[in-house]
C-alpha cells in the first residue's frame, strides 16, 4: 500500500495564470460566472492547455456489502446490494440514465457482494464476501483492504487507457452510510449524533439506535484507530476503500476527480489525510441532504457546485454536475474577448 503515497504533481501555475488573464479579457465583468470561471481556471492548470475540456468522462461503481447490516441500521435490506447491481448491468438505474445523457464510459464492479453471482457485463474484483460485522470486529482484514484498494486503481488504470479526462466513482451498499459515518468520527473527532443521518429513510429512533451501534463500535476499536487505514480497516466497506483508492491514483496520475455525496466525501477525506496534494485535483459536485455531509465538506475545505437535495449516491449527483464542468470550459474556450468584440473598457 506504498503506492498512496506516492508524489502527486501540483497544478502548473503558469497554466493557471494565463487562464485567470484570459478570463480577465473575455466580455463580461470579472468573476461574474462565479465558480463556472473557477472550474475553468484550474481545469486548465491541471490539464496544462489553454482549451481544458471535459468531454471524455468515465464512471465506476463499486458495490459491496457490509457486515454491520446485521445491527438493523438501514431500511433496506441486505439483498438490494445484489439486486441494484443487476439494476446497473441492465442499465436501467438513475445512474445508468444520467452516464448515459453525458456520454460518460461506465462500468460497475463487484468489490465484495455477500456472495459471488453471474450477473453479466459486470467486473469481479473481490475483496471478500462482504465485510465483517464491525459492532464486534475489524471490518476488514489488511489484505482485503489492499486488495480492495487495488481495485480502485484498476478503475482508473481503465480509465486513463481509454483516454478519459474526468473520473467519477459511485458507490452501493446496504449500510454503507453507517460505515461512513463511523469513519467520519473517527477522521473528525466530532460528536457521532452530528454526523448519523437517515441513510436509505430510517425514522429518528432508528437513526439514534444507528448513532448508538456506531458509538459503541468506536469504543469497541478506540485502541486501533491510530491513522486514517486503520479506521478504514475496521470501520470501513471495501467499495469506501476502492474509492479511496481510486481518488488516490487520478490524482497520482493527472486525472482529475468529481466527487459525489457523503461516502464519497468521506473517501475523499481519507484521501486527503493520507495524501494531502490529492485535495488540488478534486471537484465536488453536490451538497447531499444526508446529514453530516456539510461537516465533511467543511473538514475538506470544498465548495459544491450543485445543491438538489439529493442523497441517492451511486454517484448520481456527481453525474448530474457534468454539464456544468462542460460549460464552464466552453465559455472560457469560446466566449470573445473584449478586443475581438470590439468592446471598449475604459
Amino acid at each position: 500500500m506504498d503506492w498512496l503515497t506516492n508524489k502527486i504533481n501540483l497544478p502548473d501555475q503558469g497554466f493557471y495564470q494565463k487562464a485567470l488573464n484570459k478570463q480577465a479579457q473575455l466580455t463580461k465583468p470579472l468573476g461574474s460566472l462565479g465558480l463556472l470561471e473557477n472550474i475553468a481556471v484550474r481545469l486548465a492548470a491541471l490539464q496544462k492547455t489553454e482549451q481544458p475540456a471535459i468531454e471524455k468522462v468515465w464512471v465506476s461503481v463499486f458495490a459491496a456489502d457490509h457486515g454491520i447490516a446485521e445491527e438493523s441500521v438501514s431500511a433496506f435490506p441486505q439483498v438490494v446490494t445484489t439486486e441494484m447491481v443487476k439494476n446497473f448491468a441492465n442499465e436501467s438505474a438513475a445512474i445508468n440514465v444520467l452516464s448515459r445523457f453525458v456520454n460518460a464510459d461506465f462500468e460497475v464492479i463487484d468489490v465484495g457482494l455477500l456472495a459471488a453471482t453471474d450477473i453479466s457485463g459486470i467486473i469481479v474484483e473481490r475483496a471478500g464476501n462482504g465485510t465483517a460485522n464491525f459492532a464486534k470486529q475489524a471490518a476488514m482484514t489488511e489484505e482485503q483492504l489492499r486488495k480492495a484498494l487495488t481495485t480502485g486503481k484498476s478503475a482508473v488504470e481503465r480509465a486513463k487507457k481509454q483516454q478519459s479526462q474526468l473520473f467519477i466513482g459511485g458507490e452501493m451498499g446496504i449500510a454503507n452510510t453507517t460505515s461512513a459515518s463511523a469513519i467520519a468520527v473517527a477522521l473528525t473527532g466530532l460528536p457521532v449524533a452530528q454526523l448519523t443521518g437517515a441513510g436509505t429513510g430510517l425514522d429518528d429512533a432508528a437513526i439514534q439506535h444507528k448513532a448508538k451501534v456506531i458509538q459503541q463500535s468506536l469504543i469497541l476499536h478506540q485502541k486501533f484507530l491510530e491513522n486514517p487505514l486503520k479506521v478504514l480497516q475496521y470501520l470501513g466497506g471495501f467499495e469506501i476503500a476502492a474509492l479511496l483508492g481510486a481518488y488516490i491514483f487520478s490524482a497520482q496520475q493527472g486525472l482529475p476527480v468529481l466527487i459525489d455525496g457523503f461516502i464519497c466525501s468521506v473517501a475523499a477525506l481519507l484521501a486527503v489525510k493520507i495524501n494531502p496534494e490529492t485535495k488540488s485535483w478534486f471537484f465536488y459536485a453536490h451538497r447531499s441532504q444526508e446529514k453530516g455531509h456539510q461537516i465533511v465538506l467543511e473538514q475538506l475545505q470544498a465548495n459544491p457546485l450543485l445543491d438538489l437535495n439529493m442523497r441517492l449516491g451511486e454517484g448520481s449527483g456527481a453525474v448530474a454536475a457534468v454539464p456544468l464542468l462542460q460549460m464552464a470550459c466552453k465559455l472560457h474556450n469560446e466566449m470573445a474577448t473584449f478586443e475581438q468584440a470590439e468592446i471598449t473598457t475604459q
